[in-house]
């Protein structure tokens, strides 16, 4: 089964439309290297919890927006094997291309699918 990588961040409201273009330029960078899809989701109905939620998980203040994302791949060995080279990618150089967020509150990790239908 394929392999997922996951990620939820906050993201300032009033920059979903500087997110997008980020997001979009990075389509390309992940699809040369082996990715099948990328998904973004702009959060829309993301209740903060008590003990636990992504809210919480990522720190979002009010101004922000709750953003669970995820990128495809045809196998963890595929993924393993991009990810070098996607680091030295220039493309993902964040000093030419700033992440419009708060990278330090981005909570991510690798996932195998064991069930889709």
């Amino acid at each position: 089964m394929n392999y997922i990588d996951a990620f939820v961040v906050a993201v300032p409201t009033d920059k979903q439309a500087e997110y997008m273009a980020h997001a979009r330029s990075m389509v390309e960078v992940f699809k040369a290297y082996g990715a099948i899809k990328l998904v973004e989701c702009w959060g829309d109905d993301v209740p903060e919890g008590k003990l636990t939620s992504f809210p919480l998980a990522v720190k979002c203040e009010p101004h922000e927006t709750v953003v669970f994302s995820w990128i495809e791949w045809p196998s963890k060995a595929i993924r393993d094997e991009a990810m070098p080279k996607l680091m030295a990618d220039p493309r993902m150089n964040i000093e030419d291309n700033p992440m419009p967020f708060d990278g330090k509150r981005m909570i991510f990790g690798g996932f195998q699918q064991v069930l889709v239908s």
